[in-house]
């Protein structure tokens, strides 16, 4: 399979195990999980066919490490970003002190209003680096940076977590602790 047949298969397992499980007519359990055999077995049938070991470079070689296998690798799961209702079972951490968003500067006047929102996913996603953010936020259009001072959001209470593919997560972001930085 070449890169580009990978890509395709990787955009589309993540509607899937993010957003749409009906598309293919598979479940995710309450914590974001499904039976690897099932998710073959429905992607052969309703997308483009994918071997196990396709499916485990897919998701050892993603560049944002989007997915997961449980220990046995019985079981896949999409690591954040979901739409649909799933318990990812994330435990509060404190925060590094600054993490940055990048966004796209249709939506600026809309964040300097009401802050950063997690709209229909289940968090506001932050980087750790502003390299991570300018390569999500190129993704929406001309490019916007904000640095996020974390330290002080978590000293007034506001709760962080860590994805396993280091993505960090919080509900929302204010706008008095924000900072455009590009």
């Amino acid at each position: 399979m070449n890169d580009k047949q990978l890509k395709s298969i990787g955009k589309f397992l993540s509607l899937i195990l993010r957003h749409r499980p009906e598309t293919i007519h598979i479940h995710l359990d309450e914590n974001g999980w499904t039976d690897v055999e099932i998710l073959i077995q429905q992607m052969n049938k309703f997308h483009k066919p994918i071997t196990f070991e396709e499916l485990k470079y897919l998701v050892e070689n993603n560049n944002k490490k989007r997915y997961s296998f449980n220990e046995d690798k019985t079981k896949i799961r999409a690591n954040q970003g979901h739409s649909v209702n799933v318990d990812l079972n994330l435990n509060a951490v404190t925060p590094p002190d600054l993490l940055y968003h990048g966004t796209a500067d249709k939506y600026l006047s809309n964040i300097l209003e009401e802050g950063l929102k997690k709209k229909q996913r289940h968090h506001v996603h932050l980087s750790l680096d502003i390299e991570t953010a300018t390569n999500v936020g190129r993704r929406h259009g001309k490019l916007v940076i904000f640095e996020v001072d974390a330290t002080r959001m978590h000293k007034d209470g506001l709760q962080f977590f860590k994805s396993d593919n280091d993505v960090w997560l919080t509900d929302e972001v204010p706008v008095g602790y924000l900072k455009k930085v590009k």
